[in-house]
């Protein structure tokens, strides 16, 4: 068989309701595709939830740009326990698709954004200065605001508006360290560190003007610090599952040092365009699993 279904979703082209314009949403597949060709593998690129799909006739499915999930998560964690051989597996996807997990890390000891969790039905607190309002799941800055310390009534306008859409929120400090240097992205591919990005803010535009375009203007190549890989290979290493697939851990500074904002496991964006053996590195640890599985 030798096929490789690489989950999507559709756009804006198949979905008027969807924030990602294009029927092509993932400007990192054609890479991946001629990588897997490479490795002597066919990738398909499949839309998640269209029904017609045989996730079954694939040697593997990988999760990639999946970014539409995040307003009907219990539909797509449902998908995701129904595919066969999946990478990422499903219980990472359940665990990393709800930004309650930096709970979980702070107590480990990990230093993260502080976050105060509102969920649906309960009353926001806000901190002092300015700070970011976001739902608990979300892709990229979507539904996602940043506030002043005299916007508290429009603050609370957006949480009653996520809270009646039935989503958890989540509400942030904002840290300024971003507006001059930017989130940190360390990216891992194949159980491995493959390349360091650097995302520019992304709140100090109004989320009209917040498209691809911008989103990928922001990024740029960068040299990952010592103590940040240090970090970021901490935090992975004390999670339960070892050599995942891909995976992206954001972060920023603070005073003292590096602080977690978000650990990416479910659909990362993984900047293959810019760095050129991303992509390689890709197909290769399909590959692994697929023979890891005994696909014949």
């Amino acid at each position: 068989m030798r096929s490789i279904g690489v989950a999507t979703c559709a756009g804006l082209d198949a979905d008027p309701t969807s924030s990602f314009r294009g029927g092509n949403v993932d400007p990192d597949w054609p890479l991946l595709w001629a990588a897997l060709d490479e490795v002597g593998l066919a990738g398909v690129h499949c839309v998640w939830d269209d029904e017609r799909v045989d996730w079954d006739r694939f040697d593997l499915t990988v999760v990639r740009s999946t970014w539409d999930y995040s307003n009907r998560r219990d539909d797509f964690l449902a998908w995701a326990a129904n595919v066969p051989r999946l990478f990422n597996p499903y219980d990472v996807l359940e665990y990393s698709s709800d930004k309650h997990y930096l709970a979980d890390l702070g107590e480990a000891g990990h230093r993260i954004v502080p976050s105060f969790f509102c969920d649906v039905g309960e009353a926001p607190v806000f901190p002092t200065g300015d700070f970011v309002v976001k739902p608990c799941v979300g892709a990229g800055s979507v539904d996602a605001e940043r506030f002043g310390a005299d916007e508290l009534e429009q603050a609370s306008a957006h949480v009653r508006s996520l809270h009646e859409r039935g989503r958890d929120v989540l509400i942030q400090p904002y840290v300024s360290s971003v507006d001059e240097f930017g989130e940190r992205a360390l990216v891992f591919i194949d159980g491995g560190f493959s390349h360091a990005m650097t995302k520019g803010p992304m709140l100090n535009t109004p989320a009209a003007q917040r498209d691809a375009l911008f989103r990928f203007e922001q990024m740029k190549n960068a040299q990952a610090e010592p103590d940040a890989l240090v970090f970021a290979e901490r935090v992975l290493g004390d999670l339960e599952w070892r050599d995942l697939l891909y995976a992206r851990v954001d972060l920023v500074r603070d005073d003292h040092g590096w602080i977690l904002m978000e650990l990416e496991l479910v659909e990362p964006f993984l900047f293959l365009q810019f760095e050129p053996e991303a992509a390689r590195r890709l197909a290769r640890g399909i590959a692994r699993r697929r023979e890891g599985l005994g696909v014949l």
